[in-house]
């Protein structure tokens, strides 16, 4: 028996062997790989996703290990990207995983080549990107699903998905519906986790503690080794509080709608 027969020797019991070829055959980008997408992308490599994209400028810092999977004392100030794409690797050796250290902006938008791919996944942080990758992946043949806010929440029974209009509670969600509504609307409906829970940081916002952070300068182009190194945290507008289970259950969720999507072509 191969190695990745083994390895999805229990999925398949679940899913069967026609579907996880399809699984394997399937294109995913996903864009972000903190908090939630580091998770997503663990997700979707264990359930047989063989082709991945992952999209992310930042290195790892030190205040990203109380929630990302690849962040521990050992990679702080590496690529974040870099070190997930070993990571799942080390999970399927069979795998063509594909690491970009840039981010998603108007700009550089069709270096990605978005219609290449099966599924979008979109785990972003920055409200105006966000923004542009709703209404370029919506345009796109792939299916598309977005993550909205996984801070400041702590009830995991409160996690839900809903069409993008009808997500509830939502800061995040309700921020970019008002944006949307001023440059442009999706052009289909998508799925998005979320949660209707807030809550309220009862701590104070404090450096990472390094005498050097090693968070990228945000930069534009499709992909740089030699970004300068930046404390990045500072030009945020607002820093949340975060918690491993929220982030990484959204992260799952993802994942779950896109083999919940690719189940349904077999039942």
């Amino acid at each position: 028996m191969g190695i990745e027969k083994g390895i999805f020797q229990r999925t398949e019991l679940l899913l069967g062997n026609e579907m996880m070829k399809k699984i394997a055959d399937t294109r995913v980008i996903l864009f972000g790989v903190g908090g939630v997408g580091s998770w997503c992308a663990e997700s979707l490599v264990r359930s047989g996703i063989r082709h991945l994209t992952i999209v992310d400028s930042d290195r790892i810092c030190v205040t990203n290990i109380n929630r990302q999977l690849q962040a521990t004392a050992q990679t702080v100030g590496q690529v974040k990207v870099e070190v997930l794409k070993n990571r799942l690797l080390a999970i399927n050796p069979t795998a063509e995983i594909q690491a970009l250290q840039t981010i998603y902006n108007k700009e550089n938008s069709d270096f990605f080549q978005l219609d290449l791919y099966d599924y979008i996944i979109d785990a972003i942080d920055s409200l105006e990107n966000k923004m542009y990758l709703i209404q370029t992946a919506t345009r796109m043949p792939a299916v598309f699903f977005s993550s909205m806010g996984a801070a400041l929440k702590m009830d995991s029974t409160k996690i839900k998905v809903a069409e993008f209009w009808k997500v509830q509670g939502c800061p995040l969600g309700a921020a970019l519906r008002k944006k949307l509504k001023k440059s442009g609307l999706p052009a289909k409906k998508f799925l998005c986790v979320f949660s209707d829970e807030v809550l309220e940081n009862r701590g104070k916002n404090a450096s990472c503690g390094t005498e050097k952070c090693l968070c990228p300068k945000a930069q534009t182009g499709p992909g740089d080794p030699n970004l300068v190194n930046h404390e990045w945290c500072s030009l945020k507008a607002q820093i949340n509080g975060t918690l491993a289970h929220t982030t990484a259950i959204f992260g799952f969720t993802l994942a779950g709608l896109v083999i919940q999507d690719l189940y349904k072509s077999f039942v």
